[in-house]
């Protein structure tokens, strides 16, 4: 290297790092031999029982290939096509799905919410649930949450749970888009569970990418009645992977070192 040489290094997206050396390692070891096809292999059973350990809950865990299908199949799996999703106006979901989320919902409108730096005002919710009750409104059914939000900001517990309380005084769901999950539990100093399941959040999508895999995301079901068929959602969508074990197993790496 030339003395006076800078190396620069992009830090707006974590999209544009590499593999993660535990996941690699993972990867690695899981290369090794033939394994079962379609996620009945030991590695993706592994991954499951390890994130259920994460969070402290039995939960019900699918392995997809993105972000996008991860959100977009979670939210249809608690919609139908005649209801809404309540999520801010900054939301990937809103602004960066491609309109994923209507599309795999068969027409569920989404709905924006306002709130101060990225995040949902609680009150706003009951604002659009009683903005009008007529069948010629889109049945609000399901609050998303970004985590952390696309503005850098976390939902404090606190936030997490006045949005759950408020959901679920008006029978809505609560879903959580967890691309940079394990940021905001880094930069809150909380276990898991006490911003997901404990808080009101029914199903959260757990990013993986953004973590240190080469791909897959885990989408995570709280309330395992709510995952009923999901596994069909995904084989539909073309998120089935026949060789599941290379999206499953980075989180084997990554979670037992952590």
């Amino acid at each position: 290297m030339n003395p006076g040489h800078v190396i620069h290094r992009h830090f707006a997206s974590d999209n544009y790092a590499g593999i993660c050396p535990e996941a690699w390692q993972a990867l690695e070891a899981a290369n090794r031999d033939h394994a079962v096809s379609y996620g009945d292999d030991p590695w993706t059973s592994r991954a499951a029982d390890l994130i259920r350990e994460l969070f402290e809950t039995d939960c019900e865990i699918f392995f997809v290939f993105n972000g996008t299908a991860a959100n977009s199949l979670a939210l249809a799996s608690l919609c139908q096509s005649y209801h809404s999703i309540l999520c801010h106006e900054t939301a990937h979901v809103e602004t960066d799905e491609c309109g994923a989320p209507e599309f795999f919902s068969n027409g569920t409108k989404v709905l924006q919410v306002p709130g101060a730096d990225g995040k949902i005002d609680p009150a706003s919710i009951e604002q659009l649930v009683k903005k009008r009750s007529d069948i010629h409104y889109p049945k609000p059914r399901v609050v998303s949450v970004t985590q952390a939000t696309e503005l850098g900001t976390v939902y404090t517990r606190e936030e997490i749970r006045a949005i759950g309380s408020r959901a679920s005084t008006f029978g809505l769901r609560v879903h959580m888009d967890g691309a940079r999950f394990a940021n905001a539990v880094a930069s809150l100093g909380l276990l898991p569970k006490e911003i997901t399941w404990q808080a009101g959040v029914d199903v959260l999508c757990l990013g993986g990418t953004k973590n240190g895999t080469h791909a897959g995301e885990a989408v995570v079901f709280f309330d395992r009645d709510l995952a009923r068929e999901f596994d069909y959602r995904c084989k539909q969508a073309g998120q089935l992977c026949s060789k599941m074990r290379f999206l499953a197993v980075p989180w084997v790496g990554m979670l037992v070192c952590g």
